[in-house]
């Protein structure tokens, strides 16, 4: 019975097209989390010198630590972004195809 399921889920075109649209918006935001990333790694490579300057004139803090801390809340962001998406479209339509697939 499960696998007669599966098959039709498998099978529909629009399970086909979740997929392909899913995959595509997961390796979306993680190439834009890669590259944010890494432009800090070069960066740091590179360039050390933009991540020391002083974030006032008589600050301690340089530009580094709050650089860093906007990549980590890139990724959270970027977490909530797909998050959302899934619980909003892609869920929606994959429960819909599992309910069709299911009579």
């Amino acid at each position: 019975m499960h696998d007669e399921i599966y098959k039709k889920i498998e099978n529909d075109p629009r399970f086909q097209q979740l997929v392909k649209r899913r995959q595509k918006f997961a390796w979306t935001l993680s190439l834009v989390m890669l590259a944010i990333y890494y432009t800090f790694i070069m960066v740091i490579a590179f360039k050390p010198e933009l991540l020391a300057i002083p974030v006032s004139a008589d600050a301690i803090t340089t530009v580094g630590i709050p650089a860093g801390v906007a990549i980590i809340l890139s990724a959270f962001v970027l977490t909530g972004i797909y998050v959302h998406r899934a619980n909003s479209e892609f869920d929606d339509l994959n429960a819909i195809i599992v309910k069709e697939a299911s009579k």
